[in-house]
């Protein structure tokens, strides 16, 4: 079996949600860090195997896989336990809206390349950039907060694919120093999933390069 290859940047939230997923898989893997601020993710070489540019990237059965959602579905087919998705129609329609409405809907528009824009071709200041950060979180959070259950994690005993993409979401909106009093639902479930030594291991400050 060829060496799996993951290429990410320690404070990239998609990056953040596969390395999650190939713990909870116990996918043995090599990490080449890729770093968004020196911009090795526009390499020719690396936009050569991966056109858009971003992370992460995964090299796996000899493919070059992008995009964390569609990264996580390989994933999920080709190791299928524990399982992220349900089969189940309705369980997993609920399960990707809830993912998708933290992938989708407010982690592109916080995105660094979109804070970047906003400062070079608004000019907007580090205050504006805050809020217009966490307006989007607490947003899209009023929306998860109400889809919460009220005890266990969103995949009931063991986390699923809205658990993997929730956990990253909530260390951007701490980072960020956005408010949680009206999200105890999500708080509870964060720290639940943060000490699972799948979630530990995958999160920044493990994995941040020396």
């Amino acid at each position: 079996m060829s060496e799996i290859i993951l290429f990410d940047y320690w404070r990239s939230s998609a990056s953040y949600r596969v390395r999650i997923a190939l713990n909870l898989k116990g996918v043995v893997y090599t990490s080449v860090p890729t770093d968004l601020l020196d911009a090795s993710h526009k390499k020719p070489e690396y936009v050569a195997r991966n056109p858009q540019g971003f992370v992460p990237m995964l090299s796996i059965d000899g493919h070059d896989l992008t995009q964390s959602l569609a990264i996580i579905d390989y994933l999920d087919a080709r190791y299928p336990d524990p399982p992220l998705v349900s089969p189940e129609p309705a369980i997993r329609s609920k399960t990707l809206a809830q993912a998708l409405l933290i992938a989708a809907d407010i982690h592109p528009l916080n995105n660094l390349r979109v804070l970047n824009y906003l400062d070079s071709a608004f000019a907007a200041s580090r205050q504006a950039k805050s809020d217009w950060y966490q307006h989007w979180i607490i947003e899209g959070f009023t929306a998860l907060e109400a889809m919460a259950p009220e005890d266990g994690l969103f995949g009931s005993d063991l986390p699923n694919l809205a658990d993997i993409c929730l956990v990253p979401q909530m260390a951007n909106a701490r980072r960020f120093d956005t408010p949680m009093e009206a999200f105890p639902k999500l708080v509870r479930i964060d720290a639940a999933l943060r000490a699972i030594e799948a979630f530990a291991k995958a999160a920044p400050e493990a994995v941040k390069p020396e």
